[in-house]
């Protein structure tokens, strides 16, 4: 949605923090596929967190007031391409990807963003080199989208404003219980031109009767995660509160490498620097130094009241919260039948979940795992995350249905010395050039057209066609149809690990 605007207007830079792996919504978030990726609001959209994030911070260039840049969205090297698969799906909106090698928090992430941002805007214009950024993360739901886009845009104009560029501008969410999972930011004095309050200070997530208290109150807000700032406002608080981190990231930054996906941009910076940045969030290396009872800070914190139906889906119940439910308050997803059931969400994604005489309950079904809780005690679920990663469980890390570059890959049985997978591959896609040292692999073709290198020889098979690849074999799979690929492939061997794949060659930049 980028648009044409004069050489006057401000440069507004919307920045997506798509970090994180979602542990309180296991077994549906994963590592290797967290919330964000995940549709699960619950209205008819079809559209994941991400992409709505990425729409709904768009949105903000209804008024032509200001030029939209292109979004830049931080994530993790290992997610950039289901980022990208559901960025494609997106139309109108330009983005950028930086690619964190190692997660190190949300301070470290707006940095990478914040000098990027810079990087871009004084190479579009040399008077646009300080833009205005936006900050959300990928994993929130906003039911109100007017007034969503009412208050960032009060946000905008709040540091807009302050030609000292001291100001940083926080949303703040108008709380509807006494809520235990967030942090709160507690207001003072009235509000200024552009709807704006001090902010006092910050407290952090509180017990039942304190929450109650802040409630009543009336002044505190939850924090909502999502910030507005000059680009060079946050570099020069966070070289004044944690220069450590700004130096380091600074390095890694430095460092980067830049390659494309079509008109996406690929940026990935410095490894091993990265890797020596200290692991902080945005609140405690910045935010919560900044507001008045800091006397010390030369920075202002800013807030704007969000009152827009915000959910930022932390737990099963959150989702339960924001789902279509019935009559009974039951939010049911899949093939689920159910008898006498009250106020519980229950997901199936692949098998008949029933459920009879049960109250106050999630129940998650996937084709590996199933996690049921009482849904008022959902927040602990990442204590089973916990002891997952304690005896090295794969299902913290991986459904049984993967996503690859490439297509997908599900492993549909497995026992001593054999694993069976179905397998799909895009049209005009293909698997990377590799070998396996401990495992050899029957292919049978059941739909499409197979391109098959093996060692030496290349084939093409079709359907009830099949090839075998010795262990030790350099192999290949490919389309080259027009239509999805799908193959039954036999492993056979001593060790059947992931791990075992020796890449020869790779269209996707994996080692």
């Amino acid at each position: 949605m980028t648009t044409s605007q004069s050489s006057t207007s401000t440069s507004v830079v919307p920045i997506i923090l798509c970090g994180g792996s979602g542990t309180r919504l296991w077994p549906l978030s994963r590592s290797g596929f967290p919330k964000q990726f995940l549709v699960l609001s619950g209205d008819d959209s079809g559209k994941s967190l991400f992409q709505q994030a990425i729409e709904r911070i768009n949105a903000i260039d209804s008024t032509n007031d200001f030029e939209l840049g292109p979004t830049l969205i931080v994530t993790n090297e290992e997610h950039r391409f289901l980022a990208l698969d559901q960025l494609r799906e997106l139309k109108g909106i330009q983005t950028n990807l930086l690619l964190e090698p190692v997660g190190r928090n949300t301070a470290p992430a707006l940095t990478l963003a914040a000098f990027q941002a810079q990087y871009f805007a004084a190479n579009a214009s040399p008077q646009k080199g300080d833009p205005i950024l936006v900050i959300t993360p990928a994993d929130q739901t906003i039911r109100n989208q007017s007034s969503f886009i009412k208050s960032l845009q009060s946000c905008i104009a709040t540091v807009e404003a302050d030609q000292s560029k001291k100001t940083i501008a926080i949303l703040g969410i108008t709380p509807c219980a006494p809520e235990t999972g967030y942090g709160y930011i507690k207001r003072q004095g009235d509000a200024g031109i552009h709807g704006e309050f001090d902010v006092e200070r910050f407290v952090e997530k509180p017990d039942t009767s304190k929450a109650e208290a802040y409630l009543k109150e009336g002044d505190y807000l939850w924090n909502s995660g999502m910030f507005v700032l000059r680009a060079s406002t946050w570099l020069a608080a966070l070289k004044e509160f944690r220069p450590d981190i700004y130096i380091a990231t600074e390095s890694a930054w430095s460092a980067r490498a830049i390659d494309r996906a079509g008109d996406v941009a690929f940026i990935r910076p410095g490894v091993e620097a990265f890797k020596t940045v200290p692991s902080e969030s945005i609140d405690y290396a910045v935010i919560e130094r900044c507001a008045s009872s800091q006397e010390s800070s030369p920075f202002s914190i800013k807030m704007i009241e969000l009152d827009a139906g915000w959910n930022d889906l932390g737990a099963w119940d959150a989702v339960w919260q924001v789902g279509n439910q019935d009559e009974n308050a039951n939010v049911i997803t899949g093939d689920v039948i159910v008898d006498d059931v009250k106020n519980s969400l229950i997901y199936s994604s692949s098998r008949l979940v029933s459920a009879v005489g049960v109250d106050d309950l999630i129940i998650v079904e996937t084709a590996d795992a199933v996690l049921v809780a009482n849904r008022r005690s959902s927040q602990t679920v990442k204590s089973v995350v916990e002891l997952l990663q304690s005896q090295q469980r794969e299902e913290k890390n991986l459904h049984r249905k993967v996503a690859r570059p490439w297509g997908w890959y599900d492993s549909i049985d497995q026992g001593d010395r054999f694993k069976v997978k179905r397998i799909q591959v895009k049209p005009g896609a293909s698997l990377s050039l590799q070998m396996h040292e401990h495992r050899a692999e029957h292919w049978v073709v059941v739909r499409g057209i197979a391109e098959i290198t093996n060692g030496d020889q290349v084939m093409t098979l079709t359907e009830n066609q099949s090839t075998y690849i010795p262990q030790g074999q350099t192999h290949r799979l490919a389309n080259p149809g027009n239509e999805p690929l799908e193959i039954i492939e036999v492993q056979s061997g001593a060790y059947l690990g992931e791990d075992d794949i020796v890449r020869l060659e790779d269209a996707y930049g994996r080692g």
